[in-house]
This record gives structure tokens, sequence and C-alpha cells, in this order.
């Protein structure tokens, strides 16, 4: 499969690079059963399907970014500017504790100058408390892939996600092609926005207003949440020829078993908001195969330690609907006596013979050419559709990428 299939010319001026001044004054795209219509993302509840289930990412993005510098003998705050994006912990590797530790973690990160950062600390001089601290940075040795593991410490009463609140910048996607600002502080965060770990928002969900989801409540549409941490990785675009060589990148994320009784209840009628949410839930029938190959809910194994598969969920047998692959995932929970489930996925979802057991509809905004965001809309339209949607898209002005508009992909 080329990914010079999946290319198409985006105008410069159709890249949204700030947000409109109201969250659901976006456009919307409606793809059902093959036809297009457009509406205002203010009225999404006249399109949306009668007793639909919404499944929003409740990840929360971290101000990721640190801007260091290397102490110079004439100043020790204006030597070699070192930027630090912080992506995943090491130690400790939990997320939760990443952010509440003080003193000293470990993180993967993408590091801007390091060819200048040959030794020593880097460092931010800041004022708390009214007296002035230090976080210091060393670099720790570099991963496979070219990440590299920085080691922070500091000696302020503040854990490291308040540093990262304080310290830190919105890292805002680099096809904007600008600094973060003031706006994408609040605007780069999706309202109902709660577990810190991500890098990039799930930009489907800033669409939505508080106003806008209880109107979708008392409507009857009912909602729920997963959380998968975005990592960097979402904006890599595909670089070589075949698509199925393109290597994934791994994400970690959560499911309650509250959540997958809602699932099942609501089969046939889930939407996922944000290709992240399609992403966790889609994820879920491969580690319910694993548990039903290897013993079933009693004896299986979901082998939770390791990452779903780039390609595993093209191995499940065809007949191993989603029903399924949700009672598993029930019984299995249930019989441990856990509130959820917590694992992580490599999945990439392309048109190459792809099933869909979990999703039925999708949220989303308009993505990059040759992106594995594409493919994932390519693969839940089929046949081609994709390219008439994007035809459509560009003809009609729509805005395009993080902070552009929206489309309601049903089937």
């Amino acid at each position: 499969m080329n990914i010079s299939d999946f290319y198409y010319e985006l105008p410069e001026e159709q890249i949204a690079r700030f947000p409109l001044g109201a969250r659901d004054a976006s456009r919307l795209l409606v793809w059902q059963d093959g036809e297009i219509s457009e509406t205002g993302f203010a009225e999404i509840d006249r399109v949306l399907p009668a007793g639909s289930l919404l499944v929003f990412n409740n990840t929360r993005v971290v101000r990721a970014r640190l801007v260091m510098h290397k102490p110079a003998a004439d100043s020790p705050n204006h030597g070699a500017r070192i930027e630090v994006f912080c992506l995943e912990p090491c130690e400790p590797a939990d997320y939760e504790r990443a952010f509440s530790i003080k003193g000293r973690c470990e993180w993967k990160c993408m590091v801007g100058g390091l060819k200048k950062w040959k030794s020593g600390p880097v460092n931010i001089h800041f004022t708390h408390d009214g007296s002035i601290h230090t976080l210091l940075a060393w670099w720790a040795g570099e991963q496979n892939g070219g990440e590299q593991i920085v080691r922070f410490e500091w000696n302020a009463d503040l854990s490291f996600g308040e540093l990262l609140d304080l310290l830190g910048r919105v890292p805002i996607p680099p096809y904007l092609n600008r600094d973060s600002e003031d706006i994408d502080n609040t605007r780069y965060q999706t309202v109902y926005a709660a577990v810190k770990g991500s890098v990039a928002a799930p930009t489907a969900g800033l669409h939505f207003t508080s106003g806008l989801i209880e109107r979708l409540r008392v409507g009857g549409v009912e909602t729920d949440e997963v959380t998968l941490h975005v990592g960097a990785g979402t904006f890599l675009p595909v670089k070589v020829a075949d698509v199925l060589e393109h290597s994934m990148h791994t994400e970690h994320f959560e499911v309650t078993l509250a959540t997958l009784d809602n699932l099942i209840e609501k089969r046939g009628r889930v939407i996922a908001v944000g290709t992240t949410s399609v992403r966790t839930l889609e994820s879920l029938a491969a580690l319910a195969w694993r548990i039903e190959r290897s013993g079933g809910p009693t004896e299986g194994d979901p082998e939770l330690g390791r990452p779903v598969g780039q390609f595993e969920p093209y191995n499940i047998p065809a007949e191993f609907d989603g029903a399924q692959a949700l009672e598993t995932l029930i019984a299995w929970t249930r019989a441990r006596g856990l509130e959820k489930i917590s694992a992580a996925t490599r999945i990439m979802i392309t048109p190459a013979g792809f099933q869909f057991r979990i999703v039925n509809g999708i949220i989303t905004n308009f993505h990059q050419p040759c992106s594995t965001l594409l493919l994932l809309v390519a693969a839940f339209t089929g046949g081609g559709e994709w390219r008439r949607i994007y035809d459509h898209a560009l003809a009609q002005g729509f805005r395009f990428l993080s902070y552009g508009d929206s489309s309601l992909l049903l089937r």
C-alpha cells in the first residue's frame, strides 16, 4: 500500500493557525452512508443518531516544552539555548507518580540543541515562595529512535507537574509554524481534560463546550470517557513508500470497567470523539483476543505489560466481534476485582483490511496528507471515500488540522 495514494494538496491558507472565537463555532461536515452534508458544530445534536454514546478522551495536555540554558561564563542564564520536550516518564514510569514526585525524576525527551549540550547541566532559574530556585537537567543517554533520557533535579517544594505548569510551554503542533501564545493555554485543551499526560491535544474534542455537552445529554446522547496519553509520534508523517513499513509509536491508555459495561450496552451506537478514542477502543479487541486464545476469562492473560502490536488486530478472527471482545474483557476484569484496564498500544489502523469492532462513528478534524490519522479515516470510510470527503472540504473552504473544522463520519 503506497503512501503516495494518500497525498492531497493542502493550501497554506486552509491551515487553521489559531482557534475561532468560540469552540463550537466551527463547521461540521457530515458523511453518512456515502452522502455528504454540512452544518455547524453547535448543531451536532441534530445529526447524531438517537441514543448515541460519545466516547471522549479525557487526557490533559501538559506544558511539556522547557526552554533551558547552559550556563555561560559571563551569565548563568544566557548560555546556549536547549529546548527539552518531555515525552514520557522513565523514573518513575507511572504518569501519576511522575507528575506528583518532588526533587528528582527522569523522562524520555526530544532535545533541541543537543550538540551544544555535551556535558554538565542546563537550567532554568525561577522564583517560588519569595525565593529563587533552579531546575537542573542532565543528559543521561540516548534510546532507540533518537529519544533522549533527561534527568531533572530541583529543590523547590513543588511536584514535577507543578514545575511544568509554572515553567513549561504548551506544545502546539509544529505544522502551525508559530510559537505558543496565551490563547493556546486554554484553547489547546478540551473542556473535559482531566488526566495529565499528553504532549498533544485530542483535537476533535476542542470543538465541545460544557453547554453543548450538557445539551447533548439532555437530548438523550450519552457520554463516557477513556484516557489515552497522546504522544509526539502523532505528528510523524509516514516517510516510507510502503505504508506497512511505517513504525508506530506507543501510547498508554486506561479504560474503566464501568466504561466497558457502557460500551456493550450501547453496542452499535458508539461514536468515538477523535482518532485517539478510536485507537483506544479498537485496541480493546486485541487485549480480549489475547485472553480468549490463552484460556478465556478465567485462565487467560491479556499481557497488559506488552503494548498492542501495530498489526496485532489484523490477526483476530473475523467472527470474534466487538460484543465477544467486550464480554471477554468484562468477565476477565471482574474475575480479578479490577476497576480498570491499564495498557499501551501501537495499533495502526489502515485500509489494508482493518476490521472495526467497537466504533460505529467518528468525530474528527481534517488531517495532514500522508499521515497515519488520514489512513485511519480512509480505513473507516472505505473505498477511497476519504478523497471525496477531503475534496469536498477543500473546495468548500473548510479549515484544516488541529484548530480547524470538524467532521462526523457515520456508517
